[in-house]
């Protein structure tokens, strides 16, 4: 899961967005979560399960995630395959449903597999003092976050306005998770 550490140091934490074609909601998150962590203890990065691969993010997309201080410069989307979740320590989904595709493929993801906005939540509420301990606290209290919106609707030629929301929602879910993280 986490790479191998340098003599003196932690090993880096791996966080993995997911959407549908990974020019919207995963890069969204992605670089506005990469922005708010220590990239020397985290690495972040999204892929999607249909992804338009090699594409550029939605200029929606980018606009809001610049309206948020983040970078869109140098984004490629990639497909999502079975060893980024396996080398994933916390994978976020846009959707229940993108979940369920995730852990379709990798049952074993299950207790590091949340949606954006359900482990927004549970990080608002979470124990630990690190990354790893959080992810596990969210696994074993999936619950607590059951009467959460889980969902980040789907932007995709939608429009400046709705991808205005699901920018919102993301940002405002990442600097949640972001606090919870870096402990």
């Amino acid at each position: 899961m986490s790479s191998l550490p340098a003599a003196n140091q932690a090993p880096v934490f791996r966080v993995l967005f997911v959407c549908i074609g990974n020019v919207c909601r995963s890069p969204v998150g992605e670089r506005l979560l990469a922005a708010r962590l220590p990239s020397d203890r985290f690495a972040v990065s999204s892929a999607g399960v249909g992804a338009m691969v090699g594409y550029a993010m939605s200029k929606y997309a980018a606009a809001e995630l610049e309206g948020f201080g983040g970078n869109s410069k140098g984004f490629a989307a990639r497909q999502l395959l079975p060893e980024m979740i396996e080398d994933a320590d916390l994978v976020l989904t846009a959707t229940r449903d993108l979940r369920s595709q995730v852990l379709a493929e990798n049952p074993g993801a299950l207790r590091r597999t949340f949606t954006i906005l359900e482990f927004a939540a549970l990080s608002d509420m979470g124990e630990g003092s690190s990354a790893e301990e959080l992810v596990r606290w969210a696994g074993a209290h999936r619950s607590a976050a059951g009467n959460v919106e889980q969902d980040v609707p789907d932007p995709f030629r939608r429009g400046a306005e709705i991808h205005a929301a699901a920018a919102t929602a993301i940002n405002e879910a990442v600097q949640r998770i972001a606090k919870g993280l870096d402990r």
